[in-house]
């Protein structure tokens, strides 16, 4: 479906193939996206380095490669079954991916609705879990959030722990209109991100998402991947609090996290409670890290629970004076911008953020 006039805004498609464009025109109104179409490789160059995602069509990549436009990011070979012509022209392209149809068609649907909601990469994920009841968990993963968010990110903190309460009760949020989990627990395939972000409460910039007080239903692992995937596709990053006893839900979140920190008191029952837990993280998440809150009784220091855990030691946390009497009335954890939750919070996501923006 060609348009009069070419948008920067919108897909470009190149190809002279009918059937494909009809193929292409379908996929993008499923993905909720008005194309502008070319079928010539002059054509291009209109929209070429604005277009948010350039489609090529199998028949005009040779062509558009010997025309050698510079190279771009977010370019896509399209075709009807995959051949090494297809993939010598990417490559030539500088494209990302050759997609074959019918066999791709959700994962062309994908890139076309993150090209419309304007997305060029994923958020960084974190999840918290205590290592024993009590442990912090919950206090940490809303910590991170609201230290995120006073950096000026882009932060969805999403409560995973099914009977704990609600998170945003820690933030003084439980009155705010918006969207729970008990309204998101049956959800399947793609998720809009910003109408996900759209319809959450929203508690000084912070988006959350959190369970509520009424009768216990339990999300799926589907739901939450749904999930997840619209929050780090509108996010800078997203912070999941998990319970010690994982669900299928938050096998899930674990799944696609990007770091897991574990919080562990120093104390020796807590340390052996924390060692079933990290059997079970390792397996599933890709990078976990422990976190102890001292001092314990027994004076157990922070490196000899992390070797004895055989996991890294992100940091030991002291004391915070007051934290229970403003966590009490409402007032979020690391708020103030003050003491070691803070500081920690600050350090870690400012690695956090600097590695990923290296690797990228």
């Amino acid at each position: 479906m060609s348009t009069a006039v070419a948008s920067p805004d919108r897909p470009l498609a190149l190809t002279t193939d009918e059937e494909l464009l009809d193929d292409l025109v379908r996929l993008a109104a499923a993905a909720g996206v008005v194309l502008d179409v070319v079928t010539e490789p002059a054509g291009v160059r209109r929209t070429w380095s604005t277009a948010p995602l350039v489609l090529v069509g199998a028949d005009a990549s040779a062509a558009l490669a010997r025309a050698a436009p510079m190279h771009r990011p977010g370019v896509v070979v399209v075709g009807r079954s995959p051949q090494i012509s297809h993939w010598r022209n990417a490559v030539e392209l500088g494209a990302d991916l050759v997609v074959s149809l019918p066999e791709q068609e959700a994962d062309l649907v994908d890139r076309l609705a993150d090209a419309a909601e304007g997305i060029s990469r994923e958020a960084a994920t974190i999840c918290v879990i205590g290592g024993r009841g009590g442990a912090g968990a919950t206090t940490l993963a809303t910590a991170l959030a609201v230290t995120a968010t006073s950096e000026r990110l882009s932060v969805m903190l999403v409560d995973g722990d099914l009977l704990g309460g609600g998170i945003d009760l820690m933030l003084g949020g439980e009155h705010i209109h918006g969207l729970r989990w008990p309204d998101l627990v049956s959800t399947e395939g793609r998720v809009s991100a910003a109408a996900l972000r759209a319809a959450l409460p929203q508690m000084d910039e912070l988006v959350v998402l959190s369970w509520d007080r009424g009768d216990v239903v339990a999300a799926s692992a589907e739901a939450m991947r749904a999930v997840l995937a619209a929050a780090r596709r509108a996010s800078d990053l997203v912070v999941v609090d998990l319970p010690r006893h994982l669900d299928e839900a938050a096998a899930a979140a674990l799944a696609n996290c990007t770091t897991a920190l574990l919080v562990v008191p120093a104390e020796l029952r807590a340390t052996a409670s924390a060692a079933r837990v990290a059997a079970v993280l390792t397996p599933r998440a890709p990078d976990v890290r422990l976190v102890v809150r001292g001092p314990g009784p027994a004076g157990l220091d922070g490196e000899l629970i992390a070797h004895t855990l055989g996991l890294p030691l992100a940091a030991q946390l002291p004391p915070e004076p007051g934290l229970e009497g403003l966590l009490e009335q409402g007032i979020a954890p690391a708020s103030s911008g003050k003491g070691p939750l803070a500081t920690f919070t600050r350090r870690f996501l400012a690695e956090l953020m600097s590695t990923r923006s290296a690797a990228a």
